[in-house]
């Protein structure tokens, strides 16, 4: 049986939902949520499932203040999945702008057209047939499912991970990919109730982005620094695996991104010579164009034009 040591002594394994407050962590996390939640405009009860679930697609590594005006424009825009649907996927690209990670809105695109076709218009409630939507994983299932429709799941982004990890198993970092472990503490640590889960889930979400975050985690106001197992421990530096780097200049992905600028802008296909003006070394430029075809992100033509994907 795995220990799951919530101070520096070990404590036995829990069930999902027990002990006192699933060791004290439910009360003063839900209590400081409610207080310092920040006011997003996809938990907005106006928001509905299609708006929770633009978002989760946004937010994967990337900073609410950058998601926060593309957000916006695409629910002004396609304010149901079917608007999207209807749309040339090279349009939900277009409109993805420099987000990053753009392969994001062609999935989110998929979904959408499944969405339509499948289950008239309306995301799905049922956590299997969102998981069963193109594009949809583990992570935005359950994220859709709890903060849509405030059903009973584990909902691990890197900010959950990171403060279990540090308030209950006392280390300073998750590892690099969630781990079966994760997943059954996370499962531990839910509230019985759904709603008090689904609050649970936002809760301890929002206190890894803004408190017990990576780089400046801020003790003082934490409401569970008191039994935090990393804090009692005296804050021991990461001894595992390094972590992974986010770098960006120079690389194939700042190719790419020049390359899409380029078809964003353009009304019609642009040919060769405009892409190779963007990226002074040919073979990376046409390992990063290959790269964008390949993902189904820029359609080749006749004549060596290229342009958004039509269809």
């Amino acid at each position: 049986m795995t220990a799951i040591p919530s101070t520096p002594e070990a404590r036995p394994e829990t069930t999902p939902g027990s002990g006192p407050d699933a060791l004290g962590l439910h009360a003063p996390v839900l209590a400081w949520f409610e207080q310092n939640a920040r006011d997003l405009p996809w938990r907005r009860p106006e928001a509905g499932a299609w708006g929770v679930m633009v978002s989760e697609f946004m937010l994967q590594q990337t900073p609410v203040s950058r998601v926060l005006p593309v957000y916006e424009q695409w629910l002004a825009r396609w304010p149901r999945p079917a608007d999207l649907a209807a749309e040339a996927p090279g349009e939900a690209v277009r409109a993805w702008g420099r987000l990053g990670y753009p392969r994001r809105a062609l999935r989110l695109h998929g979904a959408a057209v499944a969405i339509t076709e499948r289950h008239g218009g309306d995301v799905p409630s049922d956590h299997a047939q969102l998981l069963a939507l193109p594009g949809i994983g583990e992570y935005t299932a359950a994220a859709v499912a709890s903060f849509a429709y405030g059903q009973r799941h584990a909902v691990l982004d890197t900010n959950v991970r990171r403060v279990f990890a540090r308030s209950v198993t006392g280390v300073q970092y998750p590892p690099n990919a969630t781990t079966a472990a994760e997943r059954k503490l996370a499962r531990a640590l839910l509230p019985d109730d759904e709603r008090t889960a689904a609050r649970w889930a936002a809760a301890s979400m929002e206190l890894g982005a803004l408190v017990c975050t990576a780089r400046n985690e801020d003790c003082a106001r934490c409401p569970v620094a008191r039994q935090c197992a990393w804090r009692l421990a005296g804050k021991p530096a990461h001894d595992g695996p390094a972590r992974r780097g986010q770098t960006y200049a120079g690389t194939d992905r700042q190719v790419r991104g020049r390359l899409l600028a380029v078809l964003r802008e353009a009304v019609t296909p642009v040919e060769q010579a405009a892409l190779d003006a963007v990226w002074h070394d040919p073979v990376q430029r046409a390992r990063a164009l290959d790269g964008l075809v390949a993902d189904g992100l820029v359609e080749p033509l006749d004549g060596g034009r290229y342009r958004l994907p039509a269809g």
